[in-house]
C-alpha cells in the first residue's frame, strides 16, 4: 500500500519509473498549484483514494515472473457457470466442485438450494412461453430484420397503445358497463330517484321512427346520432344511480368518476415507466459529442438487419448521421464566431418568422372555432341532402385535418430561414406540429363549451343551455367519436389513394417528374403524431363515450397492418433516421404532452361545468365531482376524518414543501453524481495515458539490452505496477 501511495502522492519515491507516469505528474502539478489552503481537502482526497485503492486491490493483477495471475472476486462466484468466461473443461471442474460442496450441506439446505434452482428454471420457462403470446411478435421481428430498430420503435409504440387502450376498455367495461348489463339481465335491482323536475329533465329521443331510408343509418353510424345515441356507446345511456346486489350496493356515479381518474393515472404511470429507460440512454448519448462519434463508427451498425436493401439504407443513414454531427459542430463554431450585428439580424428575423407562425396558428384556431359553431348551428336544422348533412357533421374534423396537413409543410419551409442547427430544426418543427395537432382539439372543445354554457342574453336556468344541449356530455362524446372515425378514414384513404398511386407512378414511369418526386418516405415523427393525436382524443372522449377505448383498440389494430403494408410495399425509410433509444423517448414525451392536454378538459368538465339533468349517472348532482364528497361523508368516522385531512389545504402545503425538498435533494444528488462521472472520465483518460506510457517504456526496453530490474522488482519478485483494468469505454 505504501508503494501505491507513492504513485498518487508526492514525496520521496523509491521507483523512478512510476514517478514518470502521466497520472503522477498531473497530480503533482495540481497539488503544487492548489497552494497551502488545500491541505484539508488533500487529506480528505487522500483518504478517498486510499479507500479506492483498497477496494480495487481486491481484484488486482499480480505479475510473478512470466505468469499472470488474477485474484478471485466475489462477483464471479455469484454468476452462473454458463455466464463465466471459462472453457468447458474448467466449467465442468467447477460444476463437480459445487456438487461435492453441496453434499456437505444439510438436507434442509440442499432442498432449499434445489427449490431455488427449480423456481428459477420455471420462471425462465414461463417467460419463454409467454413471449410466444406477445402481440405481433413475428411481424415485429420481420420489420426489425428488414428496416432496423428505428422503424421498429414506431411499431412497438403502436403495440403499446393497443395494450393501453385495451386495459382502459377493460376498466370501463368492468366497473361501468358490466353492472348495467347485469342490471338489465336481473330486473328490479337498479334504483334512480330524480331530484330535479321540469324542463331541465326533458331529453327528447333522437332515434328515427317509421320508414327509415338506408343512408340515414350510415349517417347515424358515422356521426353517432340516431340509434347509436341511446346505446352503451355514450354517456347519456347510463341513467342509473345505485345498483342493489344481494350483498352490497353499487354506486355507479362514484365508480364512473373514480375509473376516469384511474385510467388517466394508470396511463401516466405506464408512460413514465417506459420513458425512464429511453431518457437514461438519451442522457448518456447526448453527454459527450466525441462519444457520439465513437458510438456511430464502432457501434452504430444494427445487426438485426438481414435484408440487403435495408443494409444499404442503414449504411446511408450512418453516413447521414455523421454528416449531421459534423454539421452540428460547424454550426456551433459558426454561432461562436458571430458578430453582434449578425446576432441582431438573426434574432430579428426569428422574431418576425415566429410572429408569422403565431399568426398562422391563430388563423387555424379561428377557422376551427368558426367551423365548430357553424356545424353545431347547422345540426339544429339538418338538411335533407345526405352528402350535405355529412359535410355539416364532419366540418370541424375536416378543418382540423386540413390544418394538420398544411401547417407542417409551412413550418418545414419557414425553419430553413431561422438558421438553427440541423438537429434543433427537426425537434423545433416537430414541437410546432405537436402543438398544432393537440391544441386544435382544445380549440374544438372550447368552441363546444362556449355553446353549451351560453344561453344568450338570459341566464341559464339549468346551468347550461338545456334547449340546444339537453345531454351535452353525449354531444361532446359524439364529437370525439367523429374525430376518431374521421382520423381512421383519413389514414386509410391516404394509403390507398395517395401512397399506392405514387408508388405505381414512380415505379413504372421513367419521366423526370417521377425521378424528382421519388418514392414516399416513411416519416416516423409524422406517423407518431397521427397516433398520438388519436390517443389524445381517446383519453378525452372516454369519459363521454365509454366504448371509445374499444374503438381505439380496434382502430390501432387495423392501423398496424395498414402501416406495415405501406412500409413494405409503398414507402422507403426516411433519409433522416431516428435512433431507437432517442425515438422511443421522443414518442413517449409527445404522448405525455397529449395526456397532460387531455387531463385539462376532463377535469374542467368534471369539476366546473354543471352536469346534465336529463341523462347520465350525475343527474342528481350539480357537478360530477359532487358524488365524491358525498360518498366520503358516508364513510366511518376515522376514515372520513383521514380523507378530509389529506384533502385539506394544510396537508397540500406540507406535501408540496416535502416534495420540493425531496426534489432539491435529488437535483443536488444528480449534480454530485455528474461531478463523480466527470472525475471518472478524467481518471479513465489518465489511465489511457498511463498505458500508452508503459507500452512505450516496454517497447524501449525490448530494443535496449537487458538491464537490472532492481527498480522494478522487490526481493519477492512481484511487479509493483498495477495495470489499470481494461474497460469497454477505453476500447
Amino acid at each position: 500500500m505504501d508503494t501505491v501511495d507513492s504513485v498518487f502522492y508526492p514525496g520521496p519515491s523509491n521507483n523512478p519509473l512510476l514517478d514518470q507516469l502521466p497520472s503522477y505528474q498531473s497530480l503533482l502539478y495540481r497539488r503544487k498549484s492548489s497552494g497551502a489552503g488545500g491541505t484539508k481537502r488533500r487529506g480528505s482526497s487522500r483518504t478517498r483514494l486510499n479507500s479506492r485503492t483498497r477496494v480495487s486491490s481486491s481484484s488486482s493483477w499480480k505479475w510473478k515472473g512470466d505468469r499472470v495471475e488474477e485474484r478471485p472476486t466475489t462477483l464471479s462466484l455469484e454468476r452462473t457457470v454458463r455466464e463465466l468466461p471459462k472453457c468447458m473443461e474448467q466449467k465442468r471442474r467447477n460444476n463437480v466442485e459445487r456438487i461435492e460442496q453441496a453434499r456437505d450441506l444439510s438436507a434442509w439446505k440442499q432442498w432449499g438450494q434445489s427449490a431455488r434452482h427449480s423456481l428459477k428454471r420455471l420462471k425462465e420457462d414461463c417467460g419463454q412461453a409467454l413471449s410466444w403470446l406477445e402481440l405481433w411478435r413475428q411481424d415485429i421481428h420481420v420489420i426489425e430484420g428488414m428496416f432496423g430498430t428505428g422503424i421498429l420503435s414506431y411499431f412497438s409504440f403502436l403495440r403499446f397503445l393497443v395494450l393501453l387502450n385495451f386495459v382502459i376498455f377493460l376498466l370501463m367495461f368492468g366497473f361501468v358497463m358490466l353492472p348495467i348489463i347485469i342490471t338489465h339481465r336481473a330486473s328490479g335491482n337498479a334504483t334512480f330517484n330524480p331530484k330535479h323536475e321540469g324542463e331541465c329533465t326533458i331529453y327528447p329521443s333522437t332515434s328515427r321512427r317509421g320508414l327509415v331510408v338506408f343512408h340515414h343509418y350510415i349517417t347515424d353510424l358515422l356521426s353517432g346520432t340516431g340509434f347509436l345515441e341511446e346505446t352503451y356507446l355514450f354517456y347519456g345511456y347510463y341513467k342509473v344511480e345505485t345498483i342493489d346486489f344481494p350483498s352490497f350496493r353499487y354506486n355507479l356515479p362514484l365508480a364512473y368518476v373514480l375509473i376516469t381518474v384511474a385510467y388517466l393515472f394508470l396511463s401516466l404511470i405506464w408512460i413514465v415507466k417506459r420513458s425512464a429507460t429511453g431518457f437514461k440512454r438519451k442522457l448518456v448519448q447526448d453527454q459527450d459529442r466525441f462519444q457520439s462519434f465513437c458510438n456511430k463508427i464502432f457501434a452504430g451498425w444494427d445487426f438485426c438487419i438481414t435484408n440487403e436493401m435495408a443494409a444499404r439504407l442503414k449504411k446511408r443513414s450512418l453516413q447521414y448521421e455523421l454528416k449531421t454531427d459534423l454539421e452540428e459542430e460547424r454550426s456551433r463554431q459558426k454561432v461562436a464566431g458571430r458578430t453582434v450585428r449578425e446576432k441582431c439580424r438573426i434574432y430579428v428575423l426569428r422574431l418576425v418568422l415566429n410572429l408569422f407562425v403565431v399568426a398562422v396558428l391563430a388563423a387555424c384556431f379561428y377557422s376551427i372555432y368558426r367551423a365548430t359553431i357553424f356545424s353545431q348551428e347547422a345540426q339544429m336544422y339538418p338538411p335533407r341532402n345526405f352528402i350535405l348533412q355529412l359535410i355539416y357533421e364532419y366540418l370541424p374534423s375536416m378543418v382540423i385535418t386540413l390544418a394538420n396537413f398544411i401547417t407542417p409543410l409551412l413550418f418545414s419551409f419557414i425553419i430553413q430561414f431561422e438558421d438553427y442547427s440541423p438537429a434543433f430544426e427537426i425537434r423545433f418543427t416537430l414541437m410546432r406540429c405537436v402543438f398544432m395537432r393537440l391544441a386544435s382539439i382544445g380549440v374544438l372543445l372550447f368552441s363546444l363549451w362556449s355553446q353549451i354554457t351560453s344561453c344568450g342574453s338570459s341566464s341559464c336556468l339549468c346551468g347550461y343551455n338545456h334547449k340546444l344541449y339537453p345531454c351535452w356530455e353525449s354531444r361532446v362524446g359524439q364529437e370525439m367519436y367523429k374525430l376518431m372515425i374521421f382520423d381512421f378514414i383519413i389514414i386509410g384513404a391516404v394509403t390507398i389513394f395517395v401512397e399506392f398511386p405514387r408508388k405505381l407512378f414512380v415505379t413504372y414511369c421513367d419521366c423526370s417528374l417521377a425521378k424528382w418526386w421519388g418514392q414516399q418516405e416513411f416519416a416516423i415523427p409524422q406517423n407518431v403524431l397521427e397516433i398520438v393525436y388519436g390517443q389524445t382524443i381517446c383519453w378525452i372522449g372516454a369519459f363521454y363515450c365509454p366504448l371509445l377505448p374499444a374503438i381505439s383498440t380496434i382502430k390501432y389494430f387495423i392501423v398496424f397492418y395498414i402501416k406495415k403494408m405501406t412500409l413494405v410495399k409503398n414507402c422507403r425509410p426516411a433519409t433522416r433516421p431516428f435512433r431507437a433509444s432517442s425515438s422511443n423517448f421522443f414518442f413517449l414525451v409527445v404522448l405525455l404532452i397529449g395526456l397532460a392536454l387531455a387531463c385539462v378538459p376532463v377535469i374542467v368538465s368534471i369539476a366546473q361545468i354543471n352536469s346534465s339533468h336529463a341523462c347520465g349517472p350525475f343527474m342528481n348532482y350539480n357537478t360530477s365531482w359532487e358524488v365524491v364528497p358525498q360518498a366520503v361523508s358516508q364513510l366511518p368516522g376515522g376514515l372520513n376524518t383521514f380523507l378530509k385531512a389529506i384533502s385539506s389545504e394544510a396537508f397540500a402545503v406540507t406535501f408540496f414543501v416535502v416534495t420540493g425538498l425531496a426534489m432539491f435533494y435529488v437535483i443536488a444528488l444528480a449534480g454530485a453524481h455528474k461531478r463523480v462521472v466527470n472525475q471518472l472520465r478524467e481518471q479513465l483518460a489518465m489511465e489511457g495515458r498511463d498505458k500508452r506510457f508503459l507500452i512505450q517504456k516496454l517497447y524501449q526496453a525490448q530494443k535496449t539490452p537487458v538491464r537490472s530490474t532492481q527498480n522494478l522488482e522487490e526481493p519477492g519478485g512481484v511487479f509493483l505496477v498495477q495495470p489499470p483494468a481494461v474497460s469497454a469505454t477505453h476500447v
